[in-house]
């Protein structure tokens, strides 16, 4: 993939048509914390009280099409030096290096973003592979597992630990 077509920008309510077909995918939403939306009007207020007004959701676009979304959660108080990331992305850009690319994106703006943060962590479902692969080329460490750690649509979760700091390097894109 042509890394020029793909570009990270604030979520806009005009994004709600392409937000609705792949927010309401099950194979996209099935390791996320989402749980899809009813209907236009459910999406389009994640898009105006959630996604628009938080510190740092973007969309990965592809052409200017929303295909996705990646968002970091800055820590706040004594967790001020650590963030977490989430991403997702349409099931029919899977296996094309999109999500490599977008998170080693985020990288290079996040901690000029987010000055203070000094750890960038990703939780990610055991099961989920191919997100550990998207990290591991990103440039996260695998730091080990942790055992019912979180419960996600009603199911208790051992989920596994990434991170990478403000001074490892990240590989090109």
């Amino acid at each position: 993939m042509d890394s020029s077509r793909i570009i990270l920008r604030p979520f806009k309510l005009s994004d709600i048509d392409e937000f609705m077909v792949w927010a309401n995918d099950d194979q996209v939403i099935r390791f996320t914390r989402m749980n899809g939306f009813t209907s236009k009007e459910d999406g389009l207020r994640y898009l105006k009280e959630v996604a628009i007004p938080h510190p740092w959701c973007r969309s990965i676009c592809l052409d200017d099409r929303s295909i996705g979304l990646i968002i970091i959660y800055p820590g706040f108080d004594e967790f001020i030096c650590r963030g977490e990331l989430g991403y997702a992305l349409a099931s029919q850009y899977w296996g094309q290096g999109i999500a490599t690319m977008v998170v080693k994106m985020a990288l290079s703006l996040v901690f000029v973003d987010f000055p203070k943060m000094e750890r960038l962590q990703a939780l990610v479902n055991w099961e989920n592979k191919a997100s550990e692969r998207v990290l591991e080329k990103a440039g996260f460490l695998k730091e080990g597992l942790m055992r019912k750690y979180v419960v996600t649509k009603g199911k208790t979760l051992d989920i596994v630990s990434y991170s990478i700091l403000s001074t490892d390097s990240v590989p090109d894109l």
